[in-house]
């Protein structure tokens, strides 16, 4: 059990991809505490958390010392809280550029400053979630590629801010998640070329073992066969 005795925080632990984490944290033997902005029921084996807004960063900061009080001490973050949409600029607006900022970016920032306080001096993990359309925007995805690709940015900054304190600071690429709204939204797609919730997990699991130790500043793509 690759994660005994870790104890790991899943941002946005109630949907398709946090449940996957969450799930695969905890049978490697970590104590996981799911953080959501909504209360409901985590998988089996994780710890619920009251519901939490990541945009606040004075409530993150408290909720995270919280389970600090309670676990002792918080090993690894996994920042899956994020959103997404599709809108061009022509007939978009700019207020969804703004509210995909705050909900993939600052929710990262916010969570990975509050978990800063309480690793332990021997290191530890964060990972966050960026997409492959970081690197290269299609049409009508300018608000969301650039609000992951700010992801991307603070994923390398940390990495090289936080190496002397043997923090290690990664993100993963995925292409389309096969998750229930994405099949909703695209009907007409070949599912099976697209990224699992559990194949993705499996990335994230090794990036928060001690096999990775030596990995920071990363960015992996987890594109399936898209």
């Amino acid at each position: 059990m690759e994660l005994k005795d870790k104890v790991v925080i899943v941002t946005g632990a109630l949907g398709s991809l946090g449940r996957a984490v969450s799930a695969a944290a905890a049978k490697a033997g970590a104590k996981v505490y799911a953080v959501d902005v909504v209360d409901g029921q985590p998988e089996a084996g994780v710890e619920a958390t009251p519901a939490l807004d990541l945009g606040d960063a004075e409530a993150t900061r408290q909720a995270f010392a919280d389970i600090a009080a309670k676990a002792g001490r918080i090993d690894a973050l996994v920042n899956v809280a994020g959103g997404f949409a599709w809108e061009t600029v022509d007939d978009g607006s700019i207020d969804t550029w703004d509210h995909l900022y705050k909900l993939n970016v600052r929710t990262a920032v916010n969570a990975s400053k509050a978990v800063l306080a309480h690793i332990p001096a021997g290191g530890g993990r964060i990972v966050n979630i960026s997409a492959a359309g970081s690197v290269k925007a299609d049409m009508g995805l300018g608000a969301y590629a650039a609000s992951k690709s700010g992801v991307s940015r603070l994923t390398e900054a940390l990495a090289v801010e936080l190496k002397s304190r043997n923090i290690t600071v990664n993100a993963v690429m995925p292409s389309i998640i096969d998750t229930a709204p994405n099949r909703k939204d695209m009907p007409d797609a070949d599912f099976s070329t697209w990224v699992t919730p559990a194949a993705l997990a499996d990335v994230i699991m090794f990036l928060l073992s001690q096999r990775a130790e030596a990995v920071t500043g990363a960015l992996i793509p987890v594109m399936g066969r898209v």
